[in-house]
């Protein structure tokens, strides 16, 4: 039986699509998932914290994920990481009773807390005590050992500011250009971004490499797979579907997906009839 849904302060609330998650609504008698909008002082570097929560489960349950272009920074009993950007899909088994308390942050948001090139964290897990020593370490046990999820979360954002990130404009441009992608489903090739960016391609790719941690190609065809699988999941037709994201051919589009997601596009909306 899942646990009651953390308590969020009015307006903070940000929209819970499961994007990017295998077979989402499958497991939601299973676990209690929440997103909210970090604090104003906090937003250009954070897009929200996510809690998850579950009690007494029968069995476990495994989540899959198929990833972001971001950092996030994860809390819970069985680890406590930063996460740089995960290529392939990556999935997390919940047993018994926990919490997990997540800060996902902005592409590009977690340049100012690394002070480098968030490429060097691609692919990578990192204990959030080995980058931010004592510091780092003191958050983790004060998260843990807090019961409510809104404290948890006001615990997180003090550490973050604590840190002191420098504003940097080229945040703000990373961040909108990762809006535009993941928003506008007609964005399917770099050099359509670079030239609304008003870049050149290896500009836009040195930029992407720096403050995302991966190439601007990565994230275009990402964003048009969490598309295509939301939209598989409701039977859309996978050839229109192909077509509309920029693929090739329905066979791209396929192998694509079943790499990622790690099924092909028929059997995953078959998911659908089994939630």
């Amino acid at each position: 039986m899942a646990t009651s849904v953390p308590r969020l302060p009015e307006g903070r609330l940000v929209e819970t699509r499961q994007r990017g998650w295998v077979n989402p609504y499958a497991g939601l008698n299973a676990f209690d998932f929440v997103r909210q909008a970090p604090a104003p002082e906090i937003a250009a570097y954070v897009e929200h914290f996510w809690v998850v929560t579950w009690t007494d489960l029968a069995e476990p349950y495994e989540q899959r994920i198929v990833s972001h272009p971001t950092v996030n920074m994860t809390i819970t009993q069985n680890f406590r990481r930063i996460a740089g950007v995960i290529k392939g899909g990556f999935s997390y088994t919940m047993r018994g009773s926990g919490r997990v308390l997540g800060t996902r942050f902005r592409p590009g948001g977690f340049r100012p807390f690394l002070g480098g090139p968030v490429s060097q964290l691609t692919g990578r897990f990192v204990e959030i005590s080995e980058m931010y020593g004592a510091a780092g370490a003191t958050l983790v046990e004060q998260v843990l050992a807090e019961p409510d999820a809104q404290a948890a979360i006001a615990l997180t954002e003090t550490f973050l500011l604590s840190l002191g990130p420098n504003q940097d404009p080229l945040t703000e441009e990373v961040a909108a250009l990762a809006a535009m992608v993941e928003n506008d489903v007609s964005v399917t090739r770099v050099d359509e971004l670079a030239a609304r960016s008003g870049r050149s391609v290896r500009s836009l790719q040195r930029l992407f490499r720096d403050y995302v941690g991966i190439g601007p190609k990565w994230v275009i065809r990402r964003f048009r797979l969490h598309e295509a699988a939301e939209r598989v999941y409701r039977g859309l037709d996978l050839a229109t579907l192909a077509a509309e994201l920029g693929y090739t051919d329905q066979a791209h589009l396929t192998r694509d997906f079943t790499a990622a997601v790690g099924m092909p596009p028929a059997a995953y909306a078959r998911l659908r009839s089994q939630a």
